[in-house]
């Protein structure tokens, strides 16, 4: 055979496998590779999409902690603020509750010193009659000189 006729047949052959390979086995090939450069491409975007989200989700999870902080905060203040206002209402109650009983007392004083000067009064005024009894060496009648005794109280009270 010839050389010649071999190469060319070689070549026509080679020619038309390219051609078939390209026709009907280089699209499918492409496609695949297409769709699998569309998948890795696809994961990325989600991959990237997914740490913006981690990202956006760790900055709001900051906030509500810093806004709970700062509740937390504004609720311990009101609490001291309300524990402030309840020892000033009990120092009040107790200051007017310990007036009404320095009033109180002093008014139970006032009525056992009015007790006492009565009691002492008619002790003088028993006093004051036996001396002038014994002044006078007569007896004195209390009955029949009631309204000289009655004087006599008055002007010692």
């Amino acid at each position: 055979m010839n050389i010649n006729a071999t190469l060319l047949g070689q070549a026509l052959w080679f020619a038309l496998f390219i051609w078939l390979t390209m026709k009907y086995v280089w699209p499918p090939l492409q496609k695949a590779m297409q769709d699998r450069q569309k998948q890795i491409a696809d994961g990325l975007a989600a991959g990237e999409k997914g740490r913006q989200e981690l990202a956006a989700a760790a900055e709001k999870v900051s906030q509500e902690l810093k806004k709970t902080k700062e509740q937390a905060m504004e609720i311990i203040s009101q609490a001291e603020k309300r524990s402030g206002e309840l020892v000033e209402e009990a120092k009040n109650q107790a200051k007017v509750e310990g007036e009404r009983i320095v009033r109180a007392a002093k008014s139970e004083i006032d009525q056992e010193v009015n007790r006492a000067k009565e009691q002492l009064r008619a002790q003088v005024a028993a006093l004051a009659l036996a001396g002038a009894e014994r002044i006078l060496q007569k007896e004195i009648n209390a009955t029949a000189h009631g309204d000289m005794l009655k004087r006599l109280e008055s002007e010692l009270g």
